[in-house]
């Protein structure tokens, strides 16, 4: 990592996410054994630039570091907990997503950097992965892979100002059947 000033660090469209975010409009539409469960949540996320990596002496990328905590508002219990990175190689025109659940589940996901993005303005981050895809994964355990397995995974983060909304979808092969395992939310900067 780079010993250059936090402040002159160029996160490009990644800049925008760094701060604390809470919102309380999420929505998480998850599987049951005879159907789905709707869970009315609130969440606190926390973005921190990393800086700059360097890979192999040749790929630079900037780093921003997350913690997600939602908790159920019908009994105020954690029932997620996620931590990982946002990461954009500017040089490739790439931003990447990598997450980790308790659950025993990886994603490293990416996609194309926005195009067009100037740091204050409205910028959007897609990025998806899929079971089996040799450049953007998922890895899960012996476990989740035979009784809970994630086969596709599609994030979109949109920054506007002090808001941020995000729109998550998690393909599942759960209780016998495919399932869209759905979380959105809008959150405001603290």
């Amino acid at each position: 990592m780079s010993d250059t000033a936090e402040d002159s660090m160029n996160y490009g469209p990644l800049a925008g996410l760094i701060g604390t975010w809470r919102g309380d409009k999420g929505l998480d539409v998850a599987p049951e054994p005879d159907g789905q469960e709707v869970n009315p949540y609130y969440e606190t996320i926390v973005f921190e630039g990393v800086g700059d990596v360097c890979n192999a002496e040749t790929q630079r990328l900037m780093v921003v570091h997350y913690r997600q905590i939602v908790r159920r508002k019908s009994n105020d219990e954690i029932f997620h907990d996620e931590t990982g990175y946002w990461m954009w190689d500017e040089a490739a025109g790439v931003v990447m997503h990598s997450l980790t659940i308790p659950r025993a589940v990886a994603v490293l996901a990416g996609g194309a950097a926005p195009a067009g993005w100037r740091e204050g303005g409205s910028v959007t981050l897609e990025v998806a992965a899929r079971l089996g895809d040799e450049d953007w994964g998922i890895i899960q355990s012996p476990f989740m892979r035979d009784h809970a397995r994630t086969t596709a995974f599609s994030h979109a983060i949109t920054l506007d100002g002090g808001t941020l909304s995000y729109a998550e979808t998690t393909e599942l092969e759960i209780y016998g059947r495919q399932f869209s395992h759905t979380d959105e939310n809008q959150l405001q900067r603290c």
